[in-house]
């Protein structure tokens, strides 16, 4: 090894030391004197005991939470971390489980919390979570669309992109022409990631699957304002399944024991009416352009649940259902004869 390189190593011991501290040790395992002078000499470095002793202080100094015992087990250890191993545990959890994020993608996150902490309390976050047959996301460019997204929103700038859909054959099928719009927000739904917008197309608030979008520009032009009076909240909470569409005023009746599942959906701030000892009554914003996944929502709750008013809704609840039970009727199937 030349000098220069020897040279250029011992100007960096405090930094290798730095970097084995963390990660050789934790508030179960702690490295000692002569450990960490072999460690350091794997990076071509020699250190004298005295020399590591002042520089154990300067890291100290520095705000590294060094630890120091004597006797049998005398050694060094970093005791506190910017992130403890439950809260990376939690991290790796929403990793892993996310179906936002691509498997390779989910990988790679994962390696970098593992640096986060020691070598063996890395184990137990390799160990964390295992979904079998986990459906992930297939757009591998994924974050860097949010990461434009963040970009736009942060400059009030308009974006461009493309959307696309699966076919049978689960290839792509985009829709036709660019799409630009006004970012106004990201949000989360049932584990995926939505684009809140002003669509110029429609002129009007429309949603987007970020994992559908493709080719995500930020341009030079300037977004559109906030509608006079948009609220985000209120509109994410009128939403279900991220359709778009105008909000109406829907009245509901249900039996108390969901109250949990009401505020679950709807938030704390709805007001309740108590409607005598079994039953209560709330009044939410619902975009019923499109009441499929509403009436989803509320088939769960079978008979404890009821629309009130608007009676048009009543009516394309009570078709709807007439439907389903039509197509299950005995006269649509077709009964195989075994003898």
């Amino acid at each position: 090894m030349s000098d220069n390189i020897k040279n250029t190593n011992q100007r960096l011991k405090i930094l290798y030391l730095y970097k084995i501290l963390l990660e050789r040790t934790d508030e179960e395992h702690y490295i000692t004197m002569p450990e960490i002078i072999s460690q350091l000499e794997l990076y071509g470095i020699t250190a004298a005991r005295k020399a590591l002793y002042e520089d154990i202080e300067a890291l100290k100094l520095f705000g590294l939470d060094i630890v120091s015992s004597r006797g049998v087990n005398a050694g060094y250890q970093v005791v506190n971390r910017d992130f403890e191993l439950p809260e990376l545990k939690l991290l790796a959890d929403a990793v892993s489980s996310s179906r936002f994020l691509t498997e390779k993608k989910s990988a790679e996150l994962l390696k970098k919390l593992e640096q986060l902490t020691s070598v063996y309390e890395a184990k137990q976050i390799q160990r964390q979570v295992f979904i079998a047959d986990r459906v992930k996301a297939i757009n591998e460019r994924i974050y860097m669309n949010v990461d434009a997204i963040h970009r736009a929103i942060a400059e009030r700038k308009k974006i461009s992109f493309k959307y696309f859909d699966y076919d049978l054959n689960k290839k792509k099928c985009y829709r036709n022409g660019i799409r630009t719009c006004s970012p106004y927000a990201l949000t989360w739904d049932d584990e995926r990631y939505y684009l809140v917008a002003h669509y110029e197309k429609y002129d009007s608030i429309s949603n987007f699957r970020v994992d559908r979008m493709e080719s995500v520009e930020v341009l030079d032009e300037p977004a559109q304002k906030y509608p006079e009076g948009f609220n985000l909240s209120a509109y994410l909470n009128s939403t279900f399944s991220m359709f778009s569409g105008e909000a109406e005023e829907v009245k509901l009746r249900f039996d108390k024991s969901l109250i949990n599942a009401v505020i679950d959906r709807f938030g704390k701030n709805i007001s309740i009416t108590p409607g005598g000892d079994e039953h209560f009554t709330v009044r939410v914003q619902i975009k019923t352009e499109r009441p499929e996944p509403f009436f989803g929502w509320l088939f769960q709750f079978g008979t404890m649940v009821e629309i009130v008013e608007p009676c048009e809704l009543k009516e394309k609840y009570l078709e709807m259902l007439k439907e389903v039970m039509g197509k299950y009727s005995e006269d649509t199937f077709e009964v195989e004869n075994d003898t």
